[in-house]
């Protein structure tokens, strides 16, 4: 085994105590998702969503990684193959955790998107108050989320590893958000072995050859000691 491709979801960053992205009532953070996630909802109300993002970059920055996101950051420091580590995360925690080569597919929420000059800029601070673009000085800035209705990032780059990948592991995934929910049949068309790692069994885990059920914090760690112990 050479190329491992992980693919984590919010259930990695629920330990840490950052809230899953969608509630079974359909909300997420008390708001309906196609008011906060969608460039609709954007367009009906900007300071509506800029506030809930200022909120949500107040609180990944007040989050700590946990042992699975360091657990993943050891993996990548001492794996001596080839590693992509995707998350559908928006927080910073798998940085924080050790991971150097991180791609975040739904964008980030530390980062700010100006719309006027295509420039993004790392951002701890507000956007309700209309800055101004570090590169143009124009007062286009939006979080650099990938909303409802648009294609996430780096779509080539994933699917290209995802088919060279002798492994693939999905960590804290609904299963049910596409592109995302399909990277675990792509990866087995191309010969791949796959392993879901999760809190409860997900929509798609009848598509991987095995399914281990428990916290991330716990299983994690366990997997990476035994993927490392293989190596000799």
């Amino acid at each position: 085994m050479k190329n491992i491709v992980i693919l984590t979801g919010a259930g990695i960053s629920a330990e840490s105590g950052l809230k899953t992205f969608r509630a079974e009532d359909g909300l997420w953070e008390n708001h309906p998702v196609e008011q906060v996630a969608t460039p609709e909802g954007f367009a009906r109300d900007p300071d509506l969503v800029q506030r809930f993002y200022d909120e949500r970059r107040a609180n990944v920055m007040g989050a700590q990684p946990n042992a699975a996101h360091k657990a993943l950051g050891r993996l990548e420091s001492e794996w001596d193959g080839e590693l992509l580590l995707v998350t559908q995360n928006i927080d910073d925690l798998h940085e924080r955790g050790g991971a150097q080569n991180t791609l975040h597919m739904h964008g980030e929420v530390l980062s700010a998107w100006c719309r006027a000059c295509d420039t993004r800029h790392r951002w701890d601070g507000t956007l309700c108050d209309g800055p101004a673009c570090p590169s143009c000085g124009a007062a286009a800035m939006r979080p650099d989320i990938v909303w409802f209705g648009e294609m996430p990032y780096q779509m080539d780059r994933i699917f290209d590893a995802v088919a060279r990948a002798d492994l693939f592991v999905s960590i804290g995934t609904s299963g049910a958000v596409y592109p995302a929910a399909g990277f675990v049949q792509e990866a087995s068309r191309a010969g791949a072995r796959t392993l879901e790692l999760n809190l409860e069994g997900s929509a798609g885990s009848h598509f991987f050859d095995k399914t281990r059920l428990g916290p991330a914090s716990e299983l994690v760690p366990r997997w990476v000691d035994e993927v490392l112990s293989a190596r000799g």
